[in-house]
């Protein structure tokens, strides 16, 4: 990247950002991951950024760091606009920050920085005025607590197809906000690679997008491991051994299931040594919580498949180029997103678990929807945007906007019943609707407090209804 670009990214103002702000880009990443460096000029790894902290102590926890060739480090994240924070908020005083493995800044000067100190104000992947609209909108994922929802009267007056119409434009808005943040990416590392990155992150649900991501990011180089081959297994073997998936207690192989570990361990161990810097600390994968159907083995799996197929970019390109009727979007683009079956997998959710009653196959309706919605569709819409493609723009918006409603979740349940007054799921008609009520409520219900106080979106809608 050119100085000139560089310069652009840092978007100089007259004053620094709010720290507000640096936790969100901090929480979504949205950095230069692979130039991090300390003000020391130390190589920083992000393996996982760690957890929100909502209560008193440092603003991440648990996040897993990776200084030049050291072993990971697990620890503690804390944001300051400037590096004499840590003093000036007596952060070196205080105990609960003891756990502190590096302080994130705005700005930073090396003689005032008492512990690694990253200024992440030099590696934002986007000007800073755009960050600010995407974060400010699309950043968050939990829902206020408790929600007045004074738009609901005046929803309630207007005709459906204007509220469908309303929510059909914040659902292109979300489309476009994902679209940035893959184009971000796919600045640093291309297309087909953004892409794989992109379908890793999305088998990582909440608690597992970051090192899903982190896996999909040196996938490159599992793939250079291999030699070539694209193998499933064989990928599936290196990606476990990557992830620090693999159960450490391989017995005799008396069962299939232990001759298959065992299997995995026999392949893993022949590229370890390749790939030893890049393994990952189990301790940044979370399983609490998580149903068989979405432990990180099983999705790894699937991920894995993904990685074999040299033209699967390709393929779904052509896909948005085929003739596609509404009623069949899913099962036309299942058939290139499912994998052969996987003579494991297809019968076990884990490494360890016991044989299912009945196959399951790796990726269903379910999963493909929320992969079609936030990484596919959103993918060759900006492909076909940056090839100034009109005709397949609009088909890329006409499939996301006509895709069957997705897997009803909180954030729906409550913007529902807020917004709409309705608690069932049915009166959203596709997954585009979901997606504009979802962007209704980070746009507006995410910065308002629990009275809806100087919250602008009733009187929008208001203005509306008078214009019936």
């Amino acid at each position: 990247m050119g100085a000139s670009n560089r310069a652009q990214l840092h978007d100089a103002a007259q004053k620094p950002p709010a720290e507000r702000l640096l936790q969100l880009i901090w929480e979504q990443q949205r950095l230069r991951r692979g130039e991090l460096r300390t003000l020391d000029g130390r190589e920083v790894q992000v393996l996982h950024p760690g957890w929100l902290n909502r209560e008193a102590g440092p603003d991440f926890r648990d996040a897993v760091i990776k200084f030049a060739a050291e072993a990971p480090q697990t620890g503690d994240i804390e944001i300051d606009v400037e590096s004499n924070g840590w003093h000036a908020h007596k952060h070196d005083v205080n105990p609960s920050y003891r756990g502190v493995i590096l302080h994130v800044v705005w700005r930073g000067d090396k003689a005032a920085a008492p512990l690694p100190t990253l200024a992440m104000g030099e590696f934002l992947d986007s000007p800073l005025g755009e960050l600010q609209h995407w974060l400010a909108s699309d950043a968050r994922e939990e829902l206020p607590i408790a929600l007045q929802g004074q738009c609901s009267a005046p929803l309630k007056q207007l005709e459906e197809h204007v509220w469908r119409d309303i929510l059909a434009q914040a659902a292109l808005i979300r489309l476009q906000a994902k679209a940035a943040h893959i184009e971000a990416r796919a600045r640093q590392v291309g297309w087909e690679q953004v892409l794989i990155e992109m379908l890793f992150r999305s088998l990582g649900y909440k608690q597992n997008v970051w090192p899903m991501q982190r896996l999909g990011e040196i996938s490159p180089l599992v793939l250079e491991s291999m030699g070539g081959e694209r193998c499933p297994a064989s990928l599936q073997a290196v990606l476990f051994g990557v992830a620090s998936l693999l159960p450490e207690d391989v017995r005799e192989a008396k069962q299939s299931v232990d001759a298959y570990v065992r299997h995995l361990w026999d392949i893993w161990w022949h590229r370890r040594d390749s790939l030893e810097e890049q393994i990952l600390p189990r301790e940044v994968w979370r399983f609490n919580g998580i149903r068989p159907a979405n432990h990180p083995q099983r999705r790894l799996a699937l991920a894995a498949h993904w990685l074999a197929q040299k033209d699967l970019a390709t393929r779904l390109e052509e896909w948005l180029a085929q003739k596609v009727r509404k009623q069949d979007l899913v099962s036309s683009l299942l058939e290139i997103m499912q994998v052969e079956k996987d003579d494991f997998w297809s019968s076990r959710w884990t490494l360890k678990a016991a044989r299912m009653t009945q196959e399951q196959p790796l990726l269903g309706e379910t999963r493909l929807s929320d992969v079609a919605m936030n990484v596919v569709l959103p993918w060759l819409w900006l492909r076909a945007s940056k090839g100034q493609n009109s005709g397949l723009l609009d088909e890329a918006e006409n499939r996301y906007l006509s895709w069957p409603r997705a897997e009803d979740n909180s954030v729906l349940r409550q913007a529902r019943r807020r917004l709409l007054g309705h608690s069932t799921p049915g009166v959203l008609k596709s997954a585009a609707e979901q997606q504009g009520l979802i962007q209704i409520v980070r746009d507006f219900c995410d910065h308002a407090d629990a009275t809806c106080e100087n919250c602008p979106f009733p009187a929008l809608i208001s203005s509306v209804s008078s214009r019936k």
